[in-house]
Order: structure tokens, then sequence, then C-alpha cells
């Protein structure tokens, strides 16, 4: 009998090497872990489905968008769109980035194969993934109280809502990454309420005060706002609210790569 090669017995019994999960993997894994927590987050679903929920309602209902479109449904579906991103990008992300930051999570995954850009990348997909659920729960419920949007406005729409999101998530991440926690908490919840209210995101900006509309519409809010509101009534491209979300977004995503503490 010829001897069994000791590599082969030896083998034989070893259990296989698994092979390393790919960036791609690791990412979308990292992705799919923000979305749920997000989801799960009783505090953040409230800030991004039931809060713009009960506004679209309520915006139907008093005469607050009357005479800006064919009806005041029209008019605020977009707007309400424009507040789930920043809901999302900038208030939810914010929160939980800082946090995640105070609680060492973020230097530890840091030094992990995931890397700090598969890190950022999973949270920009976890930020698109629960932006296209409030996208679908909206438009739901818009077309249930009589939203009829131009056709032509989707591609130009949601191309803005992503673009939108980057400028938010940019954002987010700069007030996380710079400052306390608490104070992150406070900030991101403010503005919330601020550009909601006054930054031409839910009301137009022809609605405020002439003193405040040109600097309205050099917010993020206001040309995310008006972008998407050109964009469903209109069917039209927004060139100049685009690129005021494309200056926010490489402006506000520097400064982040810039000052950024991941501890």
């Amino acid at each position: 009998m010829n001897p069994t090669p000791a590599g082969t017995a030896a083998g034989a019994g070893a259990p296989a090497r698994q092979q390393p999960a790919s960036l791609l993997r690791r990412i979308l894994l990292q992705g799919k872990y923000e979305s749920l927590a997000m989801l799960r987050n009783g505090e953040q679903l409230i800030l991004a489905v039931v809060l713009p929920l009960l506004a679209l309602v309520g915006l139907t209902v008093t005469p607050f968008l009357d005479g800006l479109g064919p009806s005041r449904i029209d008019v605020a579906v977009p707007g309400i769109l424009a507040l789930c991103a920043m809901s999302t990008a900038f208030t939810g992300q914010g929160i939980a980035t800082g946090f995640d930051r105070r609680y060492g999570v973020l230097r530890f995954l840091s030094t992990t194969p995931l890397g700090r850009s598969g890190l950022i990348a999973g949270k920009v997909l976890s930020v698109l993934a629960v932006l296209c659920l409030q996208v679908a729960v909206v438009a739901t419920v818009g077309f249930s109280l009589g939203w009829q949007p131009t056709a032509a406005g989707w591609v130009p729409g949601l191309l803005l809502l992503a673009l939108g999101a980057a400028a938010f998530t940019a954002l987010g991440l700069l007030v996380a990454g710079t400052v306390r926690p608490e104070a992150t908490l406070a900030i991101t919840n403010l503005l919330w309420i601020l550009l909601g209210a006054l930054g031409g995101i839910v009301i137009p900006a022809e609605r405020l005060p002439s003193a405040a509309q040109q600097i309205v519409g050099l917010l993020p809010s206001g040309a995310l706002g008006e972008a998407l509101r050109d964009a469903f009534l209109h069917g039209a491209l927004n060139g100049a609210a685009s690129l005021i979300l494309v200056l926010w977004t490489v402006i506000a995503g520097a400064a982040a790569i810039r000052w950024f503490k991941w501890n």
C-alpha cells in the first residue's frame, strides 16, 4: 500500500478557511444595521415618519398653501418629502452618530476591516434606505389625499432628494463630529424646527417675509424645498437650487472630513 501523504490526512479533518467578506458586503451589512437601528428607535421613527405625515395633513386642511399650485396637496407633498430627507439625513443620522462617538462605537468600528470610509458609506446607505421607505409612505398618503404630481417630475425629483440627503448627511456628520453629543441633540432638533417652519422647506419662501426670502433660498432647506416643488409641480429641474445643494454638500463634506473627531 502506498502511504497516505501527511498533508492530505491532516487537511481532511481541518475546517475550511472562510474567505473574508468583501468591502461591498461589509458596507451593505453596516447599512442594514444602521437602517434597522434607526427604524427601531421610537423617537427617530416619530421624527422621520409621524411628524412629516402630521404636517402633510395639516397643510392639506389649512389655507397656508392656497394659490401656489393646482391644489394644497400638490404643493404640500414635495415639501414634506424634503422634510423627510432633512429628518433622516441631518437630525436622525446626526444624533445617532453623535452618541456612537460618545460611547466609543465610531472609534472601534473605524479600526475594524470596515474602516472609516466603509463606515461612512454604510451610514449614507442607511439614509438612502430609510428615505426610500419615507418616500413610499408619504407618496401613498399623498395619493390617497389627491396628490397628482407631474409624471416628468419623478426622475429629477428623486435625484434631487438624493442630493438633498447628501447635503444634510454631510451637515449632520459635521455637527456630530465636532460638538458633544448633548449639543448635537439640541442643535439638530432646534434646526429641524427652525428650518422646517421658516427655512422654506415646507412653507415656500413666497409665504415668508420678503426680507427673509433671499436668505432662505440660499439654505439647503429652502433650495431642496423649492427644487422639489419645481420638479413635481412643473416637471422642471431648478438649476440654481441644485447648484446650492451641490455647494452645501461639498463644503459641509469637506469640513466634516477636516474636523470630524472619531473619539
